[in-house]
């Protein structure tokens, strides 16, 4: 059976068809189910409803930079391995990017309507580090997951206490960011300097500030 050679213009079509369901899709595909499936709908307050769904709208909006980066690295990557990795870790976040989104509807909000400049932001980027060298592109892959694993952590802490739906999410996608940011090194990542991980942060607490809003 003869491999098809994807043009230019295929794999053009193809970027953009991802980014449509990633940005706009309302039941993103998933592998896995989301972990607070079987848990019943906690009673929250006004407040503390509205402060879930501004978290969980930042972590889906987070998801979105990641389905972009990954896809712009991918899309670059000198080596077969490297883009396979990419693909790889991506449908692993398409998983985050439902749960994320269904939560977020859930507690009676929408997504940022910021996504799409997030995501066109993010896809140069990625592509831009895929452009210079595998190793800075993997590089940037564990300096991203370790600043999505800070946020994480204190997104944990400011849930309200009685919405495990939401921590229970969360925590799963912790997990799976650590081991992502793990994989990225192992896979001959360069380990970002101090002063490039501090402008990212700013870069970061930037977005995080507008999706938290809308």
């Amino acid at each position: 059976m003869s491999i098809r050679n994807y043009s230019s213009i295929d794999k053009f079509l193809a970027q953009v068809d991802l980014a449509l369901k990633t940005i706009t899709s309302e039941y993103p595909e998933h592998n896995r189910p989301s972990p607070a499936k079987n848990l019943s709908e906690p009673e929250l307050t006004k407040s503390e409803k509205k402060q879930s769904a501004s978290l969980m709208r930042v972590n889906h909006t987070g998801e979105v930079c990641a389905q972009a980066l990954y896809q712009g690295q991918a899309l670059t990557a000198k080596l077969d391995t490297v883009r396979q990795e990419m693909e790889h870790a991506a449908k692993e976040e398409i998983d985050h990017l439902a749960w994320c989104r269904e939560r977020v509807v859930q507690l009676g909000q929408k997504p940022s309507i910021f996504n799409p400049i997030w995501y066109g932001m993010s896809f140069g980027i990625g592509a831009f580090a895929g452009l210079i060298s595998d190793k800075l592109s993997l590089g940037f892959v564990a300096a991203t997951e370790d600043q999505v694993c800070k946020h994480l952590v204190l997104h944990v802490e400011k849930l309200p206490s009685s919405d495990i739906k939401s921590r229970k999410i969360v925590e799963a996608m912790l997990s799976d960011e650590a081991r992502h940011a793990e994989k990225a090194l192992r896979a001959g990542g360069v380990n970002f300097p101090l002063p490039a991980k501090t402008l990212m942060t700013a870069i970061s607490k930037t977005m995080t500030k507008i999706s938290h809003l809308m």
